[in-house]
């Protein structure tokens, strides 16, 4: 048995090797009044922070992606792939207390950026780890309720986050009920492919609200049939299944945004 966080795991942690370093452009990080961003590229931004409510979700697909507690919504362990200006991140170490939070990181150079973008250090519930997610899932062994794979790069999201490979990985990594969070690009030419895998992992239930996010497509599998989880209420699961079974979408754009708003608004009350 192996201490993290100052608890007791039933199943080892994977390994971690810090990842080479390709010869990336630095990330580019800029403040105009209350705002900061990150950018990979200029004008290609990649988080947003209000500096007078650091922990508040600004972008919409990050709203979107916290709609992961339709679904899961009392985690125990999330998962995130992307450290990025960390809002997901700095929004769940709030809002979930009794979560334990995984950040798997490639970038150094953006994992040194954490203190400018106010993520919280090092805990006995929260983690940043440098290493390469693909790498680092393969030794994962259950035990994530939720898990949240936003790891884009200037050129988009790298080819070795989207194979079958690796969520046949992620869906080993997931409790039974769980549920795998996937930012995609629509336009992007492998979606179609993505998805089919997805589906094809995850046994048909996927699904996504329509136009939450303009190009970013919030992708959501679920692990197992939702029924198996004694945590969530019959009507929730029945509502959920009914999602799932949604093979083009769910619902109408603004509709869905205001669902989604709500959904953030009353989270960030718990």
């Amino acid at each position: 048995m192996q201490q993290a966080f100052g608890l007791a795991y039933t199943h080892p942690m994977p390994h971690t090797v810090p990842p080479s370093s390709p010869s990336w452009p630095p990330p580019l990080v800029s403040t105009e009044g209350d705002t900061r961003r990150l950018e990979f590229m200029a004008g290609n931004v990649q988080s947003e922070m209000r500096l007078s409510r650091p922990d508040a979700l600004v972008l919409d697909y990050v709203r979107a992606m916290a709609c992961f507690a339709l679904f899961v919504p009392r985690p125990r362990h999330i998962l995130m792939v992307g450290l990025g200006g960390g809002s997901l991140a700095k929004f769940c170490y709030r809002h979930f207390p009794a979560a334990r939070i995984t950040v798997l990181e490639l970038r150094a150079d953006v994992i040194a950026l954490r203190e400018q973008f106010h993520v919280p250090a090092d805990d006995e519930r929260f983690r940043v780890v440098h290493a390469d997610a693909a790498r680092w899932l393969e030794h994962a062994r259950g035990g994530f309720d939720v898990l949240v794979v936003d790891g884009f790069d200037e050129e988009g999201l790298p080819p070795a986050l989207g194979s079958s490979r690796f969520y046949a990985h992620c869906r080993r990594a997931l409790c039974d009920g769980g549920v795998l969070v996937a930012n995609v690009f629509s336009y992007d030419p492998h979606y179609p492919a993505m998805l089919g895998r997805l589906r094809l992992m995850f046994g048909g239930r996927v699904s996504w609200f329509r136009q939450v996010a303009g190009n970013n497509r919030i992708l959501f599998a679920v692990k197992a049939p939702l029924d198996a989880d004694p945590r969530r209420p019959r009507g929730r699961a029945q509502w959920v299944q009914r999602l799932l079974g949604r093979r083009r979408g769910f619902g109408f754009g603004l509709v869905n945004r205001l669902l989604v708003r709500i959904l953030v608004a009353w989270l960030s009350r718990r």
